[in-house]
């Protein structure tokens, strides 16, 4: 939550909102999510315009000036992008290197070379686990698609048995894992420690994806039996290169960031916590060098910067070919920043107009964990928008006055919940639905019975780890 944000809602806790007020915010917050829900599933607008529309209907039936509501869209946006966009972008120019470069052909090479025909379905996930940590969720299929139906080819599997788990390694990295962007804005808006999530994020992931992938792809290759579709075998990056990468440098660069945002999170939490305080910031020396080291920003930078040299030297690329691969990559994202800038918008929208300070007074008197409430939120705006970014940035917004007294661990554990309810039962508004639909050459209700369960089992398996966690932690 941004400073303006904050100082909003400490101004209107001195005007207690009557019921008439909630009823009207209320109002004010269906007819957004109604807006932007019937522009982009029935009118089909890009979800960009689709939220500044929304954005503008909420303040305007919030009975906020227009002018006001302006303000409050532009200033979310800005701050949003302020606070993510470089990072997105970050993200796929290191998501480029790693393609172009074969080193993502690299990790998967090696892998199937060491598994057997038992492990297989263990060995994709844990590909696309490794594949997926900086790469977006569509990037990542169209890298993992050929392998996938070259090994279901090769050692006659069912397609789904294959499949499926390189799919749920993906949508989990996607919606718990920095630096995503549907992760990244939820730690922005509630304030959360971006390496203790990351850390709890790891945890939540692992049996998740376990269970959405190699467990669940028995029970999906008994309900649809298909094999690869011939037609859908594109080239690899790699097959065009003379060499590529090694497989130990490409995994140490894939993983520098995240073991450097996990180092920070480790001196927070071990170091400094106990002798100034949970969640109080580091003030030693250690933890003013780890808060540099381990910022996004410089973590992620110093991975693209690596892997200038670790991928994209290693692959015979010139000065020449590198700034052409980091160009290339910043392209496909533009609607993704924009997407993202305008969610952000919406929130602050929400913010400022009351909401986040409504749902803290009307949920004071229900029994019902915040945690589940921020999943219940995220799950009916997945439904309704299918987009799991959309879902996890409003549900964000509407439930971030609610993190305000919670404690780091607790902070990073609402922003797990709500990306849990951003991937429950993806469909046919969903993008990534028709996707995998293509691609695997399925029908309708082929892809409903197998991708559309898997993403429900990560949503539930993926709260039901995040509760228990609330439990011990």
């Amino acid at each position: 939550m941004t400073h303006l944000s904050v100082e909003m809602l400490a101004a209107d806790a001195t005007e207690p909102i009557t019921s008439a007020g909630h009823a009207q915010l209320g109002i004010a917050v269906l007819a957004g999510i109604a807006v932007i829900v019937l522009l982009i599933t029935k009118f089909k607008l890009h979800a960009f315009l689709s939220l500044i529309i929304g954005s503008l209907v909420l303040g305007a039936v919030a009975g906020a000036p227009l002018d006001k509501a302006i303000t409050s869209f532009s200033t979310g946006l800005g701050t949003t992008v302020a606070g993510t966009g470089v990072l997105i972008a970050l993200g796929a120019i290191l998501g480029k290197l790693l393609a172009d470069s074969g080193g993502a052909d690299q990790i998967v090479d090696t892998i199937l070379a060491k598994a057997s025909r038992r492990t297989m379905p263990w060995a994709m996930v844990l590909i696309a686990g490794i594949v997926g940590l900086p790469i977006f969720f569509e990037v990542g299929i169209v890298l993992l698609i050929p392998v996938v139906l070259l090994v279901a080819k090769r050692g006659n599997f069912s397609l789904m048995r294959i499949g499926i788990p390189a799919l749920a390694g993906l949508s989990v990295m996607h919606g718990l894992i920095p630096p995503h962007p549907g992760p990244l804005v939820a730690i922005d808006a509630v304030g959360a420690n971006l390496g203790v999530t990351l850390a709890l994020g790891v945890v939540v992931a692992i049996p998740t994806a376990i269970v959405a992938g190699p467990l669940f792809s028995r029970y999906a290759a008994r309900w649809v039996d298909i094999r690869p579709p011939e037609q859908m075998v594109p080239e690899r990056a790699s097959d065009d290169l003379e060499k590529r990468p090694g497989f130990g440098i490409t995994v140490a660069t894939v993983l520098l960031p995240v073991v450097m945002m996990l180092a920070k999170a480790l001196v927070d939490v071990v170091i400094d916590a106990p002798a100034a305080g949970v969640g109080a910031p580091p003030s030693g020396s250690w933890g003013r060098v780890f808060d540099v080291v381990g910022s996004p920003l410089i973590a992620l930078l110093t991975a693209v910067v690596v892997a200038m040299f670790t991928l994209g030297r290693a692959a015979g690329f010139t000065r020449g070919r590198i700034a052409v691969t980091v160009e290339k990559s910043l392209a496909p994202i533009a609607g993704v920043l924009l997407i993202v800038g305008a969610g952000g918008g919406f929130k602050q929208t929400l913010v400022d107009a009351g909401v986040g300070q409504m749902i803290l007074d009307v949920s004071k008197g229900w029994h019902l964990s915040t945690l589940l409430l921020a999943w219940l939120i995220a799950v009916t705006i997945r439904l309704a928008t299918g987009s799991a970014t959309v879902a996890t940035i409003s549900a964000a917004g509407l439930v971030a006055p609610l993190a305000a007294d919670m404690g780091t661990t607790h902070g990073a554990l609402l922003v797990l919940a709500i990306g849990c309810g951003s991937l429950f039962f993806s469909h046919v508004n969903d993008a990534g639905f028709w996707l995998v639909k293509e691609y695997f050459g399925m029908s309708v209700g082929q892809t409903l019975k197998t991708w559309s369960v898997m993403e429900t089992l990560i949503s539930v398996v993926g709260i039901i780890c995040v509760l228990l966690l609330s439990l011990v932690l």
